[in-house]
């Protein structure tokens, strides 16, 4: 019997008996007590399995202490616990103090797990760099309440900040579902004040509280097929389609990016690269294109044309002498 299956074994031995004599463990397990005492300290140190001694009935059993929520089966090797101490590590340098100090014992007890196996937990967090852009300061409690909210289905009243027309506005909402979007997050929610699916900053949340009101359910594919339909975070059924054409100088990086989950790329024999996508707001892909400068050319529509050329000349003026 290997070692994963053999502690595998322990879990199933104690978890059918209140408590299994130490004589009856070493017969089933086939196993020496120095095995055994080994197999007990992999099992409560590395493994935080809770095995105790009951000196009264003479047997050792499991003991869930009140506070602890079991993980049954996870038996992480190597490469696993690797792949998890790079994704905590760019957790909390994405969203500092999110998720740290939550996750704190775990990534403690996977550092011990892979000192033992001669690898530097230290090493790996310095080697791991998430290279920000954009990303603005996030209200913890607004994010935490938020989530909270979304996770239990509950209503979460907000004071809200809308940037384009400068008015604060309070709120009551009914979180569908948590976006990450270019370093920042998005709650899509039902607002109980407009009737209707909206899209909501939350770092322009200046206030989130948890109610004890259920909240209103909305089928997510038809949420998705309504928020979802338009380019970036402007969520909307689509109203055009933007052509767009790229240099052969600048295709061979754009070819390769993902603008939209239904759009349609052409590579032409000259190098030159179209990409079709639809939109219902053009705000943020107007952005998107005149980041390119004179390396992308709008084919269609005409109005996004327009509203390009419009933007570009008063973006020329203010060079003018």
């Amino acid at each position: 019997m290997s070692e994963i299956d053999r502690l595998y074994s322990y879990r199933t031995l104690l978890s059918g008996r209140r408590v299994v004599p130490r004589a009856e463990i070493l017969s089933k397990l086939e196993i020496s007590p120095a095995t055994f005492k080994r197999d007990l300290a992999k099992l409560r140190d590395r493994l935080n399995t809770p095995i105790v001694y009951d000196r009264d009935l003479e047997g050792y059993r499991l003991e869930k202490p009140d506070d602890a929520s079991e993980l049954p089966g996870f038996w992480f090797s190597q490469d696993e616990i690797l792949a998890l101490m790079t994704i905590q590590s760019m957790i909390e340098q994405l969203e500092p103090g999110l998720l740290g100090p939550k996750l704190k014992p775990l990534r403690k007890r996977l550092g011990d797990m892979l000192s033992e196996q001669g690898i530097d937990p230290d090493q790996l967090t310095q080697r791991v760099r998430a290279v920000q852009a954009g990303k603005r300061h996030l209200p913890l409690a607004a994010f935490e309440a938020v989530a909270q909210a979304t996770f239990e289905r509950k209503q979460v009243r907000i004071l809200h900040h809308n940037r384009q027309n400068g008015e604060t506005v309070e709120r009551v909402i009914s979180p569908q579902q948590l976006i990450h979007y270019r370093d920042n997050w998005y709650v899509d929610a039902w607002c109980h004040l407009r009737g209707g699916l909206r899209s909501f900053s939350i770092d322009a949340m200046e206030h989130a509280n948890l109610l004890a009101q259920a909240a209103k359910e909305v089928d997510l594919i038809s949420l998705r097929k309504q928020l979802d339909g338009g380019y970036g975070i402007f969520g909307g059924l689509p109203k055009d389609w933007a052509e767009l054409e790229f240099s052969a100088t600048r295709a061979p990086w754009v070819r390769h990016e993902l603008w939209h989950q239904q759009q349609i790329g052409t590579l032409h024999p000259d190098g030159r690269y179209s990409l079709k996508l639809p939109y219902a707001d053009e705000r943020e892909l107007m952005g998107d294109i005149l980041r390119f400068g004179a390396e992308v050319k709008v084919i269609a529509p005409k109005s996004l044309q327009k509203q390009l050329q419009a933007e570009l000349a008063k973006a020329t003026q203010l060079y003018q002498p």
